[in-house]
């Protein structure tokens, strides 16, 4: 990944990230949290995806390793493609704003 390219992936992942850390973190420990997604190990996809970008947020963009940055690559992709599948109607207690929020965006603070 060129500098240009982790120069775009960390604006467009801090664009798309909008909870902090430890609002994400108290989040995870949710049972809405744990609620939703596919779990084949015991932990959903994007269960396991919010303790990465906890970690990732947590760390200096100098020292992301390529693992982060790869993943980082692949949250703004998932938050983008999810935001599209948006369900009509009040989406506050949804499975829909419960995945978003896996990912580190809650699509409320949009509204």
């Amino acid at each position: 990944m060129s500098s240009d390219e982790r120069d775009e992936t960390y604006s467009e992942f801090y664009d798309c990230v909008n909870m902090q850390p430890k609002e994400l973190e108290e989040w995870l420990e949710t049972d809405e949290s744990k609620s939703v997604g596919d779990s084949d190990s015991g932990e959903s996809t994007g269960h396991r995806s919010g303790r990465r970008i906890v970690d990732i947020k947590r760390t200096k963009k100098d020292d992301l390793t390529e693992s982060q940055w790869g993943h980082m690559d692949k949250v703004v992709g998932y938050i983008h493609r999810h935001l599209n599948q948006k369900p009509d109607g009040d989406v506050e207690d949804t499975d829909w704003r419960y995945s978003l929020m896996n990912w580190g965006h809650d699509p409320l603070k949009d509204a």
